[in-house]
């Protein structure tokens, strides 16, 4: 198939990821990218930032024009729009007129019922996707009910490529490492919990953004590294750490998330938030560890320390 992908396209997100797969079976994919490098700098800047808030996300990228430009030039059996918050119903008009038999297929892995989530394109557009792919399973009736003709719940996945069982030298595992890691954006329940692993003498590296801006609590056993990571970092810190905590975002309604595969894909430990769907993506205490509150994290987080081998095992299965 000929494939007209359109999304963020830089290196380490699952956009791009999904796109190289399509890529690797053998499809023809021709990419649109909304972030390249120079916009992702111009968001940054306060005039953006205040403009993104009060009027929403600006097609900095020119990716409309794009669409329009590609889909004149030639056919496409698909038009893929990774979480598309800045196309316009106009441009996907002109796709539906010029090129009447190109599929217009939606994905995000985010809550689009969200409103942080949610543009005024992206809102105004729904009605004209043949299909949205959701990885939230409350989302199919909350999409279909803001207009979308048809809705599919489908998991999460992982980059073979990226996501997969690391050797770290000694060097990594210090630089990247440590008993008990987090990586992952602020939130202030994430916070609370690490805090309190902190108190009671858990040490803690926590690797995102947005934490030494937002953070206020401080412990010296919490070491707050103030920067994302990505492909072969990524997947080489979550190797460095004998205990992997995932916690879920509230904000997003989360009950699994793409890291929920991709902590178990690397080979590594995973110490989870428990859900209906983490229990039904893995055994707990055999593939996975669960949690429900503080005191049992800071339970597990105790006895799987002291157990490397039971730990190592469930790694290994999960």
């Amino acid at each position: 198939m000929r494939i007209l992908y359109v999304g963020p396209l830089w290196y380490g997100c699952t956009c791009h990821q999904r796109m190289e797969a399509m890529k690797d079976l053998g499809h023809e994919v021709v990419p649109v990218d909304t972030e390249p490098e120079e916009v992702r700098n111009r968001q940054k800047r306060l005039f953006q930032r205040v403009r993104r808030k009060l009027l929403g996300p600006p097609d900095l990228a020119g990716a409309n024009q794009r669409i329009c430009q590609l889909i004149k030039e030639g056919s496409f059996d698909i038009l893929w729009l990774d979480k598309a918050l800045t196309i316009k119903h106009e441009t996907l008009k002109i796709v539906r007129q010029i090129s009447a038999n190109t599929i217009i297929v939606g994905y995000s892995p985010d809550d689009m019922a969200a409103k942080h989530n949610q543009s005024k394109c992206f809102l105004k557009s729904l009605p004209l996707y043949d299909i949205y792919f959701t990885t939230k399973s409350y989302g199919v009736k909350e999409l279909e009910a803001m207009g979308v003709p048809r809705v599919i719940f489908i998991g999460n996945a992982y980059d073979p490529l990226t996501h997969r069982p690391v050797q770290v030298s000694e060097e990594e595992r210090k630089k990247l490492g440590g008993p008990v890691g987090f990586i992952g954006d602020y939130e202030i329940k994430r916070a609370q919990s690490m805090f309190f692993l902190a108190q009671h003498g858990i040490p803690v590296r926590i690797w995102g953004p947005n934490w030494n801006r937002k953070c206020r609590l401080r412990h010296p056993n919490m070491k707050i590294e103030g920067k994302p990571l990505w492909g072969d970092d990524y997947a080489k810190a979550i190797c460095s750490f004998d205990i992997n905590l995932h916690f879920l975002r509230r904000i997003n309604r989360d009950l699994q998330t793409t890291r929920s595969i991709e902590i178990p894909a690397c080979g590594a430990f995973m110490l989870a938030e428990r859900t209906d769907e983490h229990l039904k993506l893995f055994e707990e205490g055999k593939e996975a560890e669960f949690f429900s509150t503080k005191k049992e994290l800071l339970e597990k987080v105790r006895y799987y320390l002291e157990h490397e081998e039971e730990r190592k095992h469930i790694a290994r299965a999960g």
